[in-house]
């Protein structure tokens, strides 16, 4: 046993989960918190410019480094970065949501404080919260050390968000806690089932005349990479993945058959997936952005699911098998998948050649930002049509892809790219954000400038929300945004003047500007892209069409 604070406890447990940024904005009822944060070792305090951005920033910062942590005031600071929570919750992404609230004994009389709606009631926030997080506690000196355990614990199996409420009076107090390491728990199989599962699917592989493998972004979330390469590299068959879970085979692969996003898939991809008689689909959610509208043609009586702690076979479900598990038993199964064999070749393309005046279109806009990409980059998309542009381009070797197809909150990726870049500062991070999106979260941009990170952001000025005009009201008023200049807008949050902007409009200047962004690495640079307000990738404009009938009932006039 040791002798700390519950502060300091808290702190040194998230440096053993591998936290090292904490993210975040002051209130009062944190304070006492944040200098214990400032005067530890090992664990730094982002101050962001909101709630919201902060925790999109954490969860961010949690995709590249496994977990990550952010710290709100009281109700008003929680409910404002919950948007942001509610995110890594359906994506599945582990952050750890620490919120300073009043004394303990504030709460227990049930006084009239600031921060509260003025009747004593301190518990409507935590309510709120226990939608979007795995497990919720009030931290107090009988239960702290017990209770910050068990919910780092749970948010690393789960890969969920976990809410701890710490009391203003809370954080200095002085308990006995455990001087072990936190041992993080992993989900476990039945071996008999997992025995039975590896038999079954095996029996599949021998009698099927194609298989594939298609991946989802679960095999990312819990960090196996290898044991999917593994399985592929055993089959032999073709590998396809969902958008959600790009960059998580390696698209160099010779057996990389293309993003899989049903009748908007690549012909090879689609072919791979829905003529094998058996699919394996390792973590995969089949929501409606990353099907093109739920077009895919899956037969459930030919697919084997692996989920984190669960899978089934052709229906027929298997509980208690790991999909860690699951896949190293049938990397180890002697034969090697029949039917088409791996997928052709893919090269990633050279850069099209620029033409001299063309204006910049997104039809070929994507193609030549492709070869920008280097092996190594972390390429973060927001929603809309930086999405669905640059999931459409191989990846190099290594790159990450960071995206929110699910949750879709448009901002998102800015205060995102602080994160990613903080967990891996040694990649070159190039963010691809729309005008509109932009316009959401743009401070974050002074936090990124003043910690002096030098990403490439690419801002596709459009003249507004074509993603939501792909949908519907092309020309209303309400897709509108105002217009700005946003080279003065990087200058103002650029005191030290570092930042390189530029503003292209066609094709040339376009290779001029990523050349330049290619030389320079120990600098921001910041291109903004004019295109026309309708110009979208064709995938969006044709997922626009499906929402618009889900939604409304009719194709958008």
């Amino acid at each position: 046993m040791t002798d700390c604070t519950i502060g300091d406890y808290l702190l040194m447990r998230l440096r053993e989960v591998g936290i090292r940024h904490v993210f975040g904005v002051p209130g009062d009822y944190q304070l006492e918190f944040l200098d214990q944060i400032e005067a530890a070792d090992g664990i730094d305090w982002v101050g962001n410019c909101n709630e919201l951005n902060a925790a999109y920033a954490a969860d961010g910062y949690a995709r590249l480094n496994g977990i990550g942590a952010v710290v709100t005031t009281f109700s008003v600071g929680e409910l404002s970065a919950l948007n942001g929570i509610g995110g890594a919750f359906a994506e599945r992404v582990p952050v750890v949501s620490i919120v300073g609230t009043p004394a303990t004994f504030v709460m227990r009389e049930r006084q009239l404080v600031h921060h509260t709606a003025g009747d004593g009631e301190f518990t409507r926030a935590l309510h709120c919260a226990a939608q979007y997080t795995a497990g919720q506690a009030k931290l107090g000196r009988d239960n702290a050390a017990e209770e910050i355990d068990r919910l780092l614990r749970l948010c690393w199996l789960e890969k969920r968000p976990v809410y701890l409420m710490l009391p203003s009076d809370v954080a200095q107090q002085r308990i006995a806690a455990p001087s072990a390491r936190l041992a993080l728990p992993e989900p476990t199989s039945d071996r008999p089932m997992l025995a039975r599962f590896a038999a079954d699917v095996r029996e599949r592989l021998r009698g099927a005349a194609s298989t594939t493998i298609l991946v989802g972004p679960e095999v990312d979330r819990y960090r196996l990479g290898p044991q999917l390469l593994a399985l592929a590299d055993a089959l032999g068959c073709p590998v396809a993945t969902l958008s959600s879970a790009k960059g998580v085979f390696p698209e160099t692969h010779d057996q990389f058959a293309g993003v899989y996003a049903g009748a908007l898939s690549p012909p090879e991809a689609r072919l791979a997936v829905e003529d094998a008689e058996c699919l394996l689909a390792v973590g995969c959610w089949f929501t409606d952005s990353v099907t093109g509208g739920f077009t895919q043609r899956i037969d459930p009586a030919r697919t084997v699911e692996l989920h984190p702690s669960s899978a089934s076979v052709g229906g027929i479900p298997f509980a208690n098998v790991a999909m860690k598990d699951g896949l190293t038993a049938l990397a180890e199964a002697p034969e090697r998948a029949s039917g088409r064999g791996p997928a052709a070749h893919r090269r990633i393309p050279s850069s099209p050649e620029p033409v001299a005046g063309a204006r910049l279109a997104q039809e070929r806009f994507w193609p030549q930002i492709a070869g920008f990409l280097r092996p190594g980059d972390v390429v973060v998309a927001e929603q809309g049509t930086s999405y669905f542009g640059s999931a459409a381009q191989p990846l190099p070797r290594d790159c990450a892809f960071v995206g929110q197809p699910l949750w879709g909150s448009i901002g998102y990726t800015l205060p995102a790219l602080l994160g990613t870049m903080l967990a891996a500062p040694d990649r070159r991070h190039v963010l691809f954000i729309g005008d509109g999106s932009f316009q959401l979260t743009a401070q974050e941009l002074a936090t990124v400038l003043r910690l002096g990170l030098n990403p490439v952001i690419v801002l596709v000025n459009n003249d507004g929300y074509t993603v939501e005009r792909c949908i519907l009201g092309e020309n209303a008023a309400y897709n509108s945004i105002a217009p700005w200049r946003y080279d003065r807008l990087v200058q103002a949050f650029d005191p030290q003047d570092r930042a390189v902007t530029v503003a292209v409009g066609t094709e040339d200047e376009l290779a001029a500007a990523l050349d330049k962004a290619g030389a320079t690495r120990d600098r921001p640079v910041f291109i903004e892209a004019r295109m026309g307000r309708m110009d979208a990738p064709e995938a969006l404009v044709r997922i626009g069409k499906a929402f618009a009938d889900a939604d409304y009932h009719h194709a958008p006039v």
